[in-house]
């Protein structure tokens, strides 16, 4: 219990640094702004104009030309060869869970471990460090699908800060199922029994000002059919319309989806996934001016957790919460290893690896048919969900979709203006155009050829302010060191050397030098990644004093070898790991 006990001192230990102050992590012009001579990308038409300038002043876009007539006093950023792109939009994600293995206690409960309470106040500790890594992945803004009714608060103060996202959300889901995990006080989801529960539980959530109201349309497995939730449903949405707000519905069924659609659910968030969208709902979606959140990868995150073969990207290992990316590999020193097995089991089984391809093979043909028949589809991640990072996990549903056969200048069109269209907010969010918010990505290379480029993003303006993904998202030393073990044991030698410095020195405690430097680490570490399957480093303590990190560490070298006991101590110098000092 030392571990898990620790584990929740780990959690909290961020919090401090989630609350920092990051007022000199960015750039507060009170003159205006140019940006000059970029490659201006137009997200509706695909369309590129060359040598375009942006002024901007009072956060908004005040003109786009050439040669452009500057105020005294322009702060000026040259944007000659580079790329000009909106800011994007990640239009389904959820605050009130992290990304990690105990996040979802009513899919996976290990609440005995880590107590889902811990795991909320987490979450509320540490939402402006979540925020920022969206930012820092050029992400201004984000549409939170649905969460307790403490979130709303928390909204109101980071949408007042340059160092986060502009948020857009709503509060607990109106439910037609209460997963009993989720029975807790100030639930993200709440079973409405009658159409009145659903009416009241609608009016609740007026007094927080929602941006818009959430149904779960949940049927299999409720032992009714579709039709009989249905004046539930209906209700919800009939008090949400009388109230001036758009409803966006959980509906990974197709029966839900053509019943939602039909009593007037303006968004559907997912796609449904055992069946073939017909021409029946792509008219009343079409009729109805619904919006389309496919969310093509959450559910590859989930299973990514029992699977050692999701392979984590540097863009992941350098941009996703480093506590939360490691909570990936806490199975494998979970004291009740069958938990693991037994979903490994499931996953590996023919049964469900048949079932998975089909229903990916179902995302891919709703996605292409919605899109071909015009309907406004958007990029959605899930985020939250385990293993779907907040902020890096966009990019992947974005390639997601482009396996469906969208374009890039497609997905980029979901990825901006569309998501806009969700709630009416094209006319100030979206595109790059006078009088809009001055939302804009720089890149070095053009993502209309490769969806990468957008990991090339150099400057990032959020409604008018400058700053860069370095400046937002600066590297703790705990964070640091949590990179290094992360890379560790993900057995990936490029990532783990990451955070060292280059002339890094490693000693035996307390000051026999073993060797010096990155290359000499990569060769006494690598033949080890390569060879060590069963490779693991659990962290069972970690002290933390200024810029020196002291672990305790329990590493297994072999499944029928018992664990390694060791100390590791780091010192980190200049916003690298300069030395680090072992002992056993």
């Amino acid at each position: 219990m030392k571990y898990f006990l620790f584990s929740l001192f780990l959690f909290g230990t961020i919090a401090a640094n989630s609350q920092s102050s990051t007022s000199d992590s960015i750039l507060l012009p009170k003159q205006p702004v140019l940006i000059l001579g970029g490659n201006l990308i137009d997200v509706e038409t695909g369309n590129v104009r060359e040598n375009s300038s942006l002024l901007i002043e009072n956060g908004l876009i005040k003109k786009i030309g050439k040669n452009l007539k500057v105020p005294d006093n322009t702060t000026v950023i040259d944007a000659k060869g580079k790329w000009l792109l909106p800011g994007l939009i990640d239009s389904h994600i959820h605050l009130f869970q992290s990304g990690s293995i105990y996040t979802r206690p009513d899919g996976i409960n290990l609440a005995k471990y880590r107590p889902y309470e811990t795991e909320r106040q987490w979450l509320r500790d540490n939402m402006g460090d979540l925020l920022r890594r969206y930012l820092a992945c050029g992400i201004t803004t984000v549409i939170d699908i649905g969460g307790p009714l403490y979130q709303f608060p928390y909204r109101d103060r980071f949408n007042k800060l340059y160092t986060s996202p502009q948020i857009l959300m709503t509060g607990p889901l109106v439910s037609t199922y209460q997963p009993e995990a989720f029975k807790v006080e100030d639930s993200p989801i709440i079973k409405a029994n009658t159409p009145e529960e659903a009416r009241e539980l609608v009016r609740r959530q007026l007094a927080y000002k929602p941006d818009f109201i959430k149904v779960w349309f949940i049927i299999r497995g409720m032992g009714k059919p579709g039709e009989e939730m249905i004046p539930i449903v209906q209700a919800a949405i009939d008090e949400t319309h009388k109230n001036g707000l758009k409803l966006a519905i959980h509906t990974q069924e197709l029966l839900a989806a053509k019943l939602g659609v039909k009593y007037g659910a303006d968004f559907l968030v997912h796609s449904p996934e055992d069946g073939i969208i017909d021409a029946e709902l792509i008219d009343l979606m079409r009729k109805n001016k619904v919006s389309y959140g496919p969310t093509m990868i959450v559910n590859r995150g989930i299973t990514g957790f029992f699977s050692d073969d999701r392979k984590l990207t540097p863009y992941e290992f350098a941009n996703a919460n480093p506590y939360v990316l490691g909570t990936l590999f806490d199975f494998k020193h979970l004291p009740e290893p069958e938990i693991r097995k037994r979903y490994t089991s499931l996953l590996a089984s023919p049964e469900f690896q048949a079932r998975s391809s089909k229903r990916d093979s179902i995302k891919r043909v709703n996605l292409k048919k919605v899109w071909n028949a015009g309907i406004n589809v958007v990029a959605g991640t899930d985020a939250g969900n385990p293993g779907t990072f907040h902020g890096t996990s966009f990019l992947d549903e974005l390639k997601a979709m482009q396996g469906a056969g969208l374009s890039t200048a497609d997905v980029l069109k979901s990825a901006t203006i569309n998501g806009a269209k969700i709630f009416g907010k094209e006319a100030q969010i979206g595109s790059l155009a006078e009088g809009k918010l001055a939302n804009v990505l720089i890149l070095k290379q053009s993502p209309l050829e490769n969806i990468d480029a957008l990991t090339s993003l150099e400057t990032i303006v959020n409604r008018g302010f400058i700053t860069t993904p370095e400046k937002i998202l600066p590297d703790s030393p705990e964070n640091l060191v949590q990179k290094q073990l992360n890379a560790y044991n993900a057995r990936n030698i490029d990532a783990f050397l990451e955070p060292y410095a280059d002339d890094v020195e490693v000693y035996t405690f307390p000051d026999k030098l073993l060797y010096k430097g990155k290359e000499a680490m990569r060769k006494q570490y690598s033949g080890m990644f390569e060879k060590t399957r069963n490779l693991h480093c659990e962290l069972v303590n970690r002290i933390v004093v200024g810029s020196t990190l002291i672990d305790h560490e329990s590493v297994t070298f072999a499944a029928d070898k018992d664990p390694v006991k060791a100390v590791a101590i780091y010192k980190v110098e200049a916003g690298k790991i300069a030395k680090v000092y072992f002992t056993r």
